[in-house]
């Protein structure tokens, strides 16, 4: 009876994962070279193609989708099977902070692999600022922190880079021809310098309009149409909308959110689980 190799469905996740050969190279520790041969295996094996060509990209065909449908699934249950029955169940405490703006789209993924992988773990979470989430990580108040900040005083690798875009209420009227109003934080904020220095640079009046002590705050300011911020696209929903070069807006850099692990960690698990964050969801480099 034939069997599919779960070496090579493990490649084909990781490229729909990523959408790239190239990237899911990387993840897997291997050559590009060598993952294209593994496609090509697994194709032989399937006796259908799994990926066509789309201007210099490849995509999945419908063979390809379903079998990666499969895929995700024998691999769920092959790693479940392996994290019960092979180890013994680690137990005790994390405490993991992360900003407001990353607790609804990055915090959750970093949550979902420590319960799968760490079952018998506490999680404590704390959501803040990043400056202030980087000072309990000094003061070992948290073991693990999300934050846009680079600091090399800690050890940390990439999450995810986002673009910053300006947004406004979804009826907010823009008038380039008068000081944009700002909507800022009223204290320590990557955004609120990232924008300062944008407009700054183009030589575009603004003026601070509001400040807001928390990201709820900020956004009831924009929907209520007061002004315009700087912020993480992901922010974006539908009583919001983006300004961009053809409101006379400058363009904003992206956004890097590293996970940081607390100095002279005592805890064993913890730089367990670090190091098991770091192996599965380390952005690719470039």
């Amino acid at each position: 009876m034939e069997t599919l190799d779960l070496d090579l469905l493990r490649t084909l996740a990781a490229i729909a994962s990523h959408d790239s050969f190239a990237a899911a190279a990387v993840q897997m520790g291997r050559t590009q070279s060598a993952i294209t041969q593994q496609m090509q295996r697994l194709e032989e094996k399937i006796g259908h193609a799994l990926f066509e060509k789309q201007g210099r990209q490849k995509r999945l065909t419908d063979h390809g989708q379903r079998l990666l449908g499969y895929a995700r699934h024998m691999l769920a249950i092959h790693d479940e099977a392996l994290r019960n029955l092979q180890h013994r169940q680690v137990q005790g405490l994390v405490r993991i902070g992360a900003p407001h703006d990353a607790a609804d789209n990055m915090l959750p993924p970093v949550l979902q692999e420590i319960a799968l992988n760490f079952p018998g773990m506490q999680i404590d979470i704390h959501v803040g600022r990043s400056p202030f989430l980087m000072e309990s990580l000094k003061q070992g108040e948290l073991d693990l922190a999300i934050s846009n900040r680079e600091d090399e005083g800690f050890e940390g690798f990439a999450l995810r880079s986002t673009p910053t875009v300006w947004l406004c209420g979804a009826g907010y009227a823009h008038d380039p021809g008068k000081p944009v109003p700002l909507v800022m934080a009223d204290g320590p904020s990557i955004f609120r310098r990232l924008g300062c220095d944008a407009l700054d640079a183009a030589g575009i009046a603004w003026t601070p309009r509001h400040t807001c002590t928390s990201l709820v705050g900020i956004r009831a300011a924009l929907r209520a149409g007061l002004g315009v911020t700087a912020r993480g696209v992901e922010q974006l929903d539908p009583g919001l909308r983006v300004l961009g070069a053809g409101d006379g807006m400058p363009p904003l850099p992206d956004l890097a959110y590293r996970l940081y692990i607390r100095s002279h960690v005592i805890s064993p698990v913890t730089r367990q689980i670090f190091e098991n964050l770091q192996a599965r969801m380390r952005q690719p480099a470039g």
